[in-house]
């Protein structure tokens, strides 16, 4: 049996972590809601301005998602350790069906915004390495890309590193071409409105996209979240680390 004292210990260390998890989960869900909004704003659908979702407060969002944005995040981090939640942004479908590139760009700009974050963040993680604010660590984890000398540094160099890894695994996660990912009205980027259009009803005949969706869940780590991790170690780290 453990002493009390180091039970403690552990669980304050686990309550650090998610409260870095779930601080990092809002910011990058408000920001891709808070984009997905903006777009259709500047697109012609004042539906999400009108319920302020064109905002960076996590507070509207919030709001609108108290269960995907709440409830489960923090239920999820305090079971598995890992973050799981959603959110959506209010649009007038009748506005979708008279401007599908419009909507497209619309769901585009969700994932556009993480990826956005995502860069900033290894730029910013690549320079604290250059200039020697950052260090290499002895091995990487998701939680600790990068150590410090300082605890102003470690903190830092920490939730920059999880604001990468959390951001990237949400682009390419809502890239999914699977209805109600983005991914899956991004397509009317790149192939006709007819084609989207069947694509989608197929999905929705039968069952057939909750099934499509919930194998995206089941499979997402390892067919992309592995190859993802591994490449954000190369980018931070470049011929650092040899991964089997």
């Amino acid at each position: 049996m453990r002493p009390q004292a180091a039970r403690r210990a552990e669980v304050s260390v686990d309550l650090g972590d998610a409260a870095v998890w779930y601080i990092a989960f809002v910011i990058s869900t408000t920001c891709h809601e808070a984009a997905h909004a903006l777009a259709a704003y500047l697109g012609g659908d004042s539906t999400a301005y009108e319920g302020g979702q064109v905002s960076l407060n996590p507070l509207p969002h919030m709001q609108r998602e108290p269960i995907g944005m709440v409830v489960v995040p923090l239920v999820s981090l305090f079971s598995s350790g890992f973050t799981f939640g959603w959110a959506s942004t209010p649009y007038d479908p009748v506005w979708e069906q008279r401007y599908p590139r419009r909507a497209a760009w619309m769901a585009a700009a969700g994932p556009g915004a993480n990826l956005l974050i995502a860069v900033l963040c290894l730029v910013a993680l690549r320079i604290g390495l250059e200039l020697g604010t950052f260090d290499t660590p002895a091995s990487v984890t998701r939680s600790f890309l990068v150590s410090g000398d300082t605890p102003f540094a470690e903190n830092l160099g920490r939730f920059l590193g999880l604001m990468l890894v959390l951001n990237a695994t949400l682009c390419l996660f809502n890239l999914l071409p699977v209805p109600p990912l983005d991914g899956a009205s991004v397509l009317g980027l790149v192939l006709p409105e007819e084609t989207v259009v069947r694509f989608k009803e197929t999905l929705a005949s039968g069952g057939i996209g909750s099934v499509a969706l919930l194998l995206c869940f089941f499979f997402f780590g390892d067919l992309v979240g592995g190859p993802l991790w591994r490449g954000i170690v190369e980018l931070v780290h470049p011929n650092t680390y040899t991964f089997g």
